[in-house]
């Protein structure tokens, strides 16, 4: 068995019933995802891409946002995209808003939305969970149109917080799958050099979160 079936059956597993109240638990703790939003700030008519799209809390809360844009989503869980899709017929948002199964990783996944190249792609807690994230992170600047934007929403180390909290936080979080990456600014880093890009980042609550854009010049 390959690491995509690996990894998509994995998903399967963790939110076949996670995913009914997935957002309403989440919003405690992934915090910083409304900051990407209104950062997003896409231009008219253009496309948006989130890699690991979840149940499409982001993408919903996005084309609210920002009206007169495409967006697009793309997970590995078919049970997280039933979900998403739903949601996004409850909401009106179906003429918006495209959703397709695959493995971020792979940049042939994203070709078959038929969306690229992608003034903006974002990655909002998945980096965490994906075992191939730099590979996640690759396929996304390569459909990234040559002014476009990358933004990243992830926990961060933790390093400032109360020592309890972080060893209480990571221990839960590892039974779900989820390892902080703690190479993800120079990861960043690296390919914003090696792609004539700039790197901005930012932490939130004592480095709770990691926010960072990577911008082509």
């Amino acid at each position: 068995m390959n690491e995509t079936v690996q990894t998509a059956e994995l998903m399967n597993s963790i939110y076949r019933n996670q995913r009914h109240f997935y957002d309403l638990t989440r919003k405690f703790y992934l915090l910083g995802r409304d900051h990407l939003i209104e950062n997003l700030r896409p231009p008219q008519g253009s496309a948006v891409l989130e890699l690991g799209c979840g149940t499409g809390r982001n993408l919903i809360q996005a084309a609210n946002r920002y009206p007169g844009v495409r967006f697009h989503g793309l997970d590995i869980s078919e049970r997280m995209l039933e979900t998403a899709a739903e949601k996004v017929r409850k909401a009106g948002l179906g003429d918006r808003i495209s959703l397709i199964k695959g493995d971020a990783s792979d940049p042939s996944s994203v070709r078959e939305l038929g969306g690229a190249p992608y003034d903006r792609v974002f990655f909002s807690y998945t980096l965490s969970m994906m075992p191939i994230w730099r590979e996640a992170l690759a396929t996304g600047l390569s459909n990234l149109s040559d002014d476009g934007t990358i933004l990243v929403v992830d926990f961060g180390q933790q390093e400032r917080l109360p020592g309890w909290f972080r060893s209480l936080l990571l221990g839960w979080l590892a039974r779900y799958h989820v390892s902080p990456r703690a190479e993800l600014v120079d990861e960043l880093s690296a390919l914003a050099e090696r792609h004539d890009a700039s790197l901005s980042t930012q932490s939130f609550y004592r480095n709770y979160a990691l926010y960072a854009e990577l911008r082509r010049s």
